[in-house]
């Protein structure tokens, strides 16, 4: 059997990054879908500044400017570096100009205080038909509406609270994924999740951040809406974070409306 072709986001030559085909943002041809970058980013960050024993407590990537489909450099400056915390900055850089920036925050895994803290009740869970039989293909997506998954995004366009469970493609064509390359790439979803309602999305998010306690298990990973609030065209959006072992963190989003560019998936 032939084998199929290696897939990802980007190429990379001598710091130099080449988007693919499957880097095109859904809003516009021109431009680079979030996921994408925020994995992209997240690689640059770890790769120049991940410290052993520590946990990317929080990772915020501020998006105040369309990043386009064109090659993307880096500047990163490591602005702390303690014995319990390391802080990094990264600069996405195209055409001389800075189109995206982030900030890491990186805690030294230590042992539990004592005591009991509240924590919710109801955790989210992966679609049983992922569990049973895994797709073959390298990248795929579930969605959920009513607590009934599917692969249909359509089926799923109504005003109920949104959840994804996704695997996605390499950031890098042939290289394998790190466990915080992949949620920074799937968290990007609670975007998706928070502001799509029953006649699409409406919004496009300034920002993300994820905020861990641990890396996840495995390259499938889930984000389910936990809140959503919007006044006058600027909305908040939260969710849960998990894998097969249960939540492990939140995302957190800002989005302003964009109506006239409406991504309509019924």
């Amino acid at each position: 059997m032939p084998q199929r072709p290696e897939r990802g986001f980007f190429t990379e030559a001598d710091g130099v990054y080449t988007p693919t085909k499957y880097a095109a943002s859904p809003w516009s041809d021109a431009m680079l879908n979030g996921p994408c970058v925020s994995g992209l980013v997240a690689r640059e960050l770890e790769n120049a500044h991940a410290p052993e024993g520590f946990v990317p407590a929080r990772f915020t990537l501020d998006l105040f400017a369309p990043v386009r489909n064109e090659t993307i450099t880096f500047t990163t400056t490591r602005v702390r570096d303690g014995n319990r915390i390391r802080v990094a900055d990264a600069n996405l850089i195209q055409d001389g100009k800075v189109s995206a920036r982030a900030t890491i925050v990186y805690l030294r895994r230590s042992a539990q205080p004592p005591g009991s803290v509240w924590t919710r009740d109801e955790h989210p869970a992966p679609p049983q038909e992922v569990l049973d039989s895994p797709p073959a293909t390298d990248t795929y997506s579930w969605y959920s509406s009513d607590g009934r998954w599917s692969r249909g995004r359509s089926e799923h366009q109504n005003a109920g609270r949104k959840r994804l469970w996704s695997r996605q493609l390499p950031v890098i064509v042939g290289e394998e994924q790190s466990p915080f390359v992949n949620i920074a790439m799937v968290g990007e979803g609670t975007s998706f999740v928070t502001n799509w309602g029953d006649e699409g999305v409406g919004y496009i998010n300034a920002d993300v951040t994820l905020a861990l306690s641990r890396l996840p298990e495995g390259l499938e990973v889930g984000v389910e809406a936990d809140n959503h609030i919007g006044t006058d065209g600027v909305a908040v959006g939260t969710a849960v974070l998990f894998d097969r072992l249960g939540p492990f963190g939140t995302g957190v989003v800002t989005a302003l409306a964009n109506a006239h560019r409406q991504v309509d998936f019924g």
